[in-house]
């Protein structure tokens, strides 16, 4: 198993009074709430626990995108990763993700991403994302049209890292007379692709297509859901695609948090992954997530049920009792990731040591303590300990 560090670059240092003001930390909370001078702080140190977890030996940092909120601070992680290159050297660095569809001309992340892979000698993951429904608010553009937008974005940016140019590219959104990308990717015939979602059919199905066979990873889930929707990217792969999913294919993401005792753990998370899910999560409204137009029905009602077990004013105790957040001994983290792998077989875990309101502190003792005791005993974990999956035909049937 390979194990990354992923962080969301919050903005911690949110004073919940006047978040109570406020419907929402995202879009309609007022930017004057934003300090610079925390700001300049929080990114160094944010950074520095990036570069952290690259020295403990994990296999990669990721970094991804939103837009005009407090939950996560990287507008652009294109930037972000550009500096994770200098100061890393052995880890992978993935954008988890970029919303290509989100862009008229793709062409020129197209480009940054390309010039990330060269100059980390081929280092880079790039997670093609839709954007969450609240950044077709922040950016302006048409929900209706998201999916096809991402689909084509998609087919242009890989014919780009591809094919030799010039060539011209006509489609119903994107229409370019010169395709000639330079730099190419390092990476040949480019860099993997990602798709992280929070459990849309059609990103699944789009995933496991033979043409493309992109990582799906499922986040911020309880553990019945994670289960449902990668054993569903597995029956998807063999009864619609007609070939066996390789479990290097399959990711799941969660907050994580360890302590020397369980109830030390829970103390000292308790506060901060409750403000993650109660404050910095919710938004004005699911009209604002989940904009119509965004989803099919199916897919929105999928979501939302998922979504609706850990809406505001929730506890640590039933994020933990759920499998939404891990926390406790290392052994106690241990047993749970095991389990879980013991289930799904997933290759890839993407842990959030940093979440909330977490300080430096305990993020750096979470970051040490689950690289010294936690990791070595995921390494060897592969198919030898997978049970193999149960085929979920009915939820196949269903997104028909």
């Amino acid at each position: 198993m390979k194990v990354m560090s992923f962080h969301l670059m919050p903005y911690a240092n949110l004073d919940m009074k006047v978040r109570e003001q406020y419907s929402s930390v995202w879009i309609v909370l007022p930017n004057n709430h934003f300090d610079p001078v925390v700001g300049h702080a929080l990114y160094n140190r944010y950074l520095d626990e990036l570069e952290l977890a690259a020295e403990l030996g994990f296999d990669g940092v990721c970094v991804n995108e939103h837009h005009q909120t407090a939950y996560g601070l990287m507008p652009s992680p294109v930037v972000t990763a550009s500096m994770l290159v200098r100061r890393t050297r052995d880890c992978r660095i993935a954008i988890l993700g970029n919303a290509f569809a989100l862009r008229d001309n793709p062409l020129t992340l197209a480009e940054e991403h390309a010039m990330i892979d060269v100059i980390s000698g081929g280092r880079l993951i790039s997670g093609f994302v839709r954007g969450v429904g609240s950044e077709y608010f922040s950016t302006g553009a048409n929900p209706v049209h998201s999916l096809e937008r991402h689909k084509e974005a998609h087919d242009l940016v890989v014919r780009a890292w591809t094919e030799t140019g010039p060539f011209a590219f006509e489609g119903r959104f994107y229409h370019f007379e010169y395709v000639n990308l330079w730099p190419r990717p390092f990476q040949q015939p480019h860099p993997p692709i990602w798709c992280p979602s929070m459990g849309s059919l059609e990103t699944i199905e789009w995933a496991a297509h033979p043409d493309r066979r992109h990582v799906y990873l499922q986040n911020y889930s309880p553990r019945e859901t994670v289960s449902r929707y990668l054993n569903m990217y597995r029956s998807v792969c063999e009864e619609k695609f007609g070939y066996t999913a390789n479990s290097s294919k399959l990711g799941w993401g969660t907050p994580i948090y360890v302590a020397d005792t369980d109830e030390q753990a829970i103390d000292e998370a308790r506060e901060h992954i409750e403000n993650l899910f109660n404050v910095f999560l919710p938004k004005t409204s699911e009209l604002m997530f989940f904009p119509p137009g965004y989803m099919s029905p199916e897919s929105l009602k999928h979501v939302l049920r998922n979504k609706r077990a850990h809406a505001g004013g929730v506890k640590i105790e039933t994020l933990i009792e759920r499998g939404i957040f891990l926390c406790g001994s290392p052994s106690t983290v241990l047993k749970s990731i095991t389990s879980a792998h013991e289930e799904l077989g997933f290759q890839e875990l993407l842990g959030m040591f940093q979440f909330g309101t977490l300080p430096a502190h305990l993020t750096e003792k979470n970051l040490r303590m689950f690289a010294s005791e936690v990791l070595p005993h995921l390494r060897p974990l592969d198919d030898r300990q997978y049970r193999g999956f149960r085929k979920e035909s009915a939820a196949i049937a269903s997104s028909s």
